[in-house]
């Protein structure tokens, strides 16, 4: 079979213990930010906003805040805030924070620029599927969770809250220019989060991995995520101040990030994404934590190819196997290993509220929001099957 594929990576990245410091002299792509941070006010408590806007004034440049972005970001906000943008005339946007406010700060780059509402560009559900001709403002991250890798990919996720509507979207116009990735920021990440965010990245190699435009690059970052988090992310569970750990998820986060722009996510980032909008206050990495045993038991049984490789990753001893199916249901032993190290093996959807009469409901909403994702699954997936996989992971 010929190889064929594409690269584009324009992201800086700066990557290492202390590095946040940089943003005091490294050149900057203007001179007034917008820098986003989410509404629960850790950036203000640990005192990572009050730095980043003393570095910004030592390089010359302004600073306006925005700070209502909510764990699943919404697109009111979206709108709202670029706004303030062009209100204050800020020429680049800077965000702070985990995945849901750099997410925020790419989209809000793009309507600080364009016209109309937010979803009028979205692709997928009811999006208006205009091109943001204008492209975006320039976006630098700054994580503090390892989780999303969206310092080193052009995609972010919006919810539509009134349409249950939860759409991963981007461009070229939407990776980062500069990203400073520093594990000292994650040091103060609580255990739970520190959890769920671990598994976030987790899933994007593993995705990435099994998607149908996987390539090269993307299978060995892939799979240097793969075994990174199974080994360290337990460790930064138990001791989050291990800054070891925290600096090779931190890494594992960004490598999974990279993946997501050479290969992609598959249907189960479409899956989680529609329960999460169902129900808002399942964060991302925990609902997919909960999906993710009945998602690639089901997919292993019918793809086991690739599987293999991600147990071999994680540590499994795969010597004295020799049928394929058991080689790659080494993966799901090593995957309830990793979720009962971490502490995520009783979450279930049933413990959030979720109602088992919306499980169809859910289903067909992850085919009509981001459907693109069924479609470099490596298995044709069906709405019943869908449906049958949540039913499994109920309860």
């Amino acid at each position: 079979m010929s190889l064929a594929f594409s690269y584009y990576m324009p992201t800086r990245i700066l990557f290492g213990v202390g590095r946040l410091k940089e943003l005091a002299a490294v050149p900057l792509p203007g001179r007034k930010a917008l820098v986003v941070i989410g509404a629960a006010g850790a950036m203000r408590e640990n005192g990572y906003l009050d730095r980043v806007a003393e570095y910004l004034r030592r390089n010359g440049a302004e600073s306006v805040v925005y700070d209502k972005i909510l764990s699943n970001p919404v697109s009111e906000h979206v709108d709202e805030g670029a706004a303030l943008a062009r209100e204050n005339g800020c020429d680049f946007i800077v965000g702070l924070g985990g995945g849901s406010t750099i997410d925020s700060a790419k989209s809000i780059a793009v309507m600080a620029k364009n016209p109309g509402e937010y979803w009028d560009y979205i692709v997928g559900g009811s999006g208006g599927g205009k091109v943001p001709v204008n492209g975006a403002l320039p976006i630098v991250a700054v994580p503090t969770t390892a989780g999303t890798g969206t310092e080193a990919d052009p995609w972010t996720v919006i919810t539509k809250s009134a349409t249950r509507e939860k759409i991963g979207w981007g461009t070229d116009a939407t990776f980062p220019v500069l990203s400073l990735v520093d594990p000292e920021l994650m040091l103060s990440v609580p255990q739970e989060v520190t959890a769920g965010t671990g598994m976030d990245a987790f899933f994007h190699a593993v995705e990435a991995y099994l998607a149908t435009v996987s390539q090269p690059a993307s299978d060995h970052l892939a799979l240097e995520a793969i075994g990174l988090i199974a080994r360290y992310l337990p460790l930064a569970v138990r001791d989050g101040s291990n800054l070891e750990a925290r600096t090779k998820l931190a890494w594992a986060s960004t490598g999974a990030g990279i993946c997501e722009s050479l290969s992609c996510c598959i249907s189960h980032h479409s899956l989680e994404h529609a329960v999460s909008a169902y129900y808002p206050r399942i964060s991302h990495g925990a609902g997919l934590t909960m999906l993710s045993v009945s998602y690639f038991s089901w997919l292993a049984e019918r793809h086991p190819e690739r599987f293999p490789d991600m147990a071999a990753a994680m540590g499994e001893d795969l010597y004295a196997l020799e049928e394929e199916r058991d080689k790659a249901f080494g993966f799901i032993i090593a995957l309830k290993k990793l979720i009962r190290n971490i502490g995520l093996h009783e979450e279930k959807l049933s413990a959030y509220g979720v109602k088992r009469e919306d499980l169809r409901a859910i289903a067909e909403n992850s085919f009509y929001t981001m459907g693109s994702l069924y479609k470099l699954t490596p298995v044709p997936m069906t709405v019943d099957e869908v449906t049958a996989i949540l039913e499994r992971a109920y309860s």
